[in-house]
């Protein structure tokens, strides 16, 4: 089972401007044939915003007010160009060109390692992220632990990926309706403390605490293979030195 992760960490980002946004689709294209499928890779992670919303949050608005949509206030309306590409090479619908695609030229060089079946996406997964005070963990805060401890809420919604519409505008609407709920959501979140439930079943939200333990025995991995690399560094410095 293949799975696409929305919004739930960057690893597929749209950079700023038109040609290099042009250049990196063609890449996710290469790195897909060239990586993904011949490894076997289970999942893929997706960030459509393209950036940080403090910096993308005005353009996004002005981008709305000119297209006629909603201006959004917790995200910002998504790139569409990734989402695409990744539906096109391995989405459900491949295997109906199949055909078309075998007799077609691999611009990467990888005839043996066409999309099967078992490579396509089966599930979106998609991750709606609720920080304490609108205040997002930054990188800085993680890595020097500068921050004092929160918590954090993750909002899963799993969409068959065959609700994907095929046709380009119908996947860019469909991507925008995903991220305008999410922005009601957080909404909601932000004014009451509680993600929105379906129908008239309360949602238990389920605790994720970390492990202490086993984050201590990772750093002093860590600490360990630095020491030993730097050591190996010194001992070879000191052989031709």
């Amino acid at each position: 089972m293949t799975t696409v992760k929305i919004n739930c960490h960057i690893t597929i980002i749209h950079p700023n401007g038109k040609a290099k946004r042009d250049q990196s689709l063609e890449e996710l294209k290469e790195h897909i044939h060239k990586y993904y499928i011949p490894l076997g890779r289970q999942f893929m992670v997706l960030f459509p915003e393209g950036g940080f919303l403090h910096k993308r949050k005005e353009i996004s608005q002005r981008f709305a007010e000119k297209n006629n949509l909603p201006k959004l206030e917790y995200v910002s309306l998504p790139r569409a160009g990734a989402m695409k590409v990744i539906m096109e090479e391995i989405g459900p619908r491949y295997d109906q060109a199949g055909t078309s695609k075998d007799n077609k030229k691999d611009d990467f060089n990888q005839n043996s390692t066409k999309s099967s079946k078992a490579d396509a996406i089966e599930w979106i997964l998609d991750v709606t992220i609720a920080y304490p005070d609108r205040v997002p963990i930054h990188l800085q805060d993680i890595v020097c632990g500068i921050r004092p401890p929160c918590t954090t809420h993750l909002y899963y919604r799993l969409y068959p990926s065959s609700e994907v519409p095929s046709d380009n505008e119908e996947l860019t609407q469909w991507l925008y309706d995903r991220f305008i709920e999410k922005d009601k959501m957080l909404e909601e979140y932000y004014r009451t403390g509680k993600f929105p439930s379906k129908g008239s079943i309360s949602e238990v939200p389920r605790q994720v605490r970390q492990d202490n333990l086993r984050y201590l025995i990772l750093h002093l991995f860590f600490i360990a293979s630095t020491f030993i690399q730097y050591k190996m560094f010194c001992e070879l410095w000191s052989y031709f030195w």
